[in-house]
């Protein structure tokens, strides 16, 4: 049944949107090579009727997010998976900072009751331990405060591989985005069918 709902038996597809930073937006690569894109093209190729919708600005940073939860809730997404910390910890900002921003953000959406997905970052090493600690652990306490479903780390199998990063060594080549697809959709898909479930209402007795 769930199956059905998601694939092309569904007429309305559901909205997905990316709440992110340049690795949302696709810097660098042309906007068909972008992570929503990508993620569309392999949701619909399992027949997944799911509209992902691009919302990421580059350079954004937890504040920026915030600041732009009501535009994005303009377009009435279903789910909002949230893609930010990256710009925070590459400039060394407060973690704690960080972590009220995307509460802010959690809340904010959960409230207009849209479904919360979480992608979790990891902190560059060059700013200690304590610091990578504080940062790295964020993600996992504010899933757990909300009971969202959380992706550890959103540049997994990709991050320090030169192979799949543009020249800079921090944005994914379209060769490393199709690498965070890859490894993302199990995590997609099984939060689109408990999405799908969440929201068919049993029939009254």
């Amino acid at each position: 049944m769930v199956a059905s709902v998601l694939g092309h038996a569904q007429s309305t597809p559901i909205k997905l949107a990316i709440l992110g930073d340049s690795l949302t937006a696709g810097y660098g690569v042309k906007p068909e090579q972008a992570f929503p894109a990508r993620l569309e093209a392999a949701l619909r190729t399992q027949g997944r009727n799911v509209s992902v919708m691009n919302h990421g600005v580059s350079g954004d940073t937890t504040a920026g997010g915030l600041e732009r939860v009501d535009w994005l809730m303009g377009d009435k997404p279903d789910i909002v998976l949230i893609e930010l910390g990256a710009n925070d910890a590459l400039r060394g900002l407060d973690p704690a900072a960080a972590e009220r921003n995307l509460d802010a953000v959690i809340a904010k959406l959960k409230a207009a009751g849209v479904s919360v997905w979480l992608a979790g970052m990891l902190a560059p090493r060059n700013f200690g331990a304590d610091y990578a600690h504080q940062f790295d652990t964020l993600y996992p306490r504010l899933a757990d405060k909300y009971n969202v479903p959380l992706y550890p780390f959103f540049l997994d199998g990709v991050a320090q591989d030169a192979a799949l990063n543009q020249n800079d060594g921090v944005h994914p080549n379209p060769k490393g985005v199709d690498v965070i697809v890859q490894r993302i959709v199990p995590f997609v898909t099984k939060n689109l069918d408990d999405y799908a479930a969440s929201v068919r209402r049993p029939a009254r007795p």
